[in-house]
C-alpha cells in the first residue's frame, strides 16, 4: 500500500508540475497601446511668388472672362505659377485678386477657379480665398 501511495503521489506531483509549466508558459500580450491623437499644425500656405508680377494674369483673366475669340496667351501668367503647387497657386492668385493687383473688380472664387483651371492648376479642396 505504501507504494501505491507513493506511486499516486508521484503522479499527482507530475500532473501539477506538468499544469503550472503549462498555465505559467502561455502569457497574453499585453493590451494594445492606444493611438496618440495626431496633432496637425496647419501652417498658413504662404505665396513663394512675387505678388506684383501676378499683374500679368489680368490680361489672361479679361480674355477668359469675356471670352474673347482665340486662346488667350499662357505665358507669362501660367509660367509664374508653373512650378508652384496647387495650395500655393491658389494663395498666390488669391492674394494679387483681393490686393487688385490685376486692376479689376472680380468674382473671387470663380476668377481664381478659371485662372487656375487655365493654368493646369485646380483649387484646393475646401480652399477660400479670406
Amino acid at each position: 500500500m505504501a507504494s501505491r501511495s507513493l506511486t499516486t503521489t508521484a503522479f499527482l506531483l507530475t500532473l501539477n508540475l506538468l499544469f503550472f509549466t503549462l498555465v505559467s508558459s502561455t502569457s497574453c500580450p499585453p493590451p494594445p497601446k492606444a493611438p496618440k491623437p495626431h496633432k496637425h499644425h496647419h501652417q498658413k500656405a504662404t505665396c513663394p511668388k512675387d505678388t506684383l508680377k501676378l499683374g500679368v494674369c489680368a490680361n489672361v483673366l479679361n480674355d477668359l472672362v469675356h471670352l474673347v475669340v482665340g486662346t488667350p496667351a499662357k505665358t507669362p501668367c501660367c509660367s509664374l505659377l508653373g512650378d508652384l503647387v496647387d495650395l500655393e497657386a491658389a494663395v498666390c492668385l488669391c492674394t494679387a485678386i483681393k490686393a487688385n493687383v490685376l486692376g479689376i473688380n472680380l468674382n473671387v472664387p470663380v476668377s481664381l477657379s478659371l485662372l487656375l483651371n487655365y493654368c493646369g492648376k485646380k483649387v484646393p479642396k475646401g480652399f477660400q480665398c479670406a
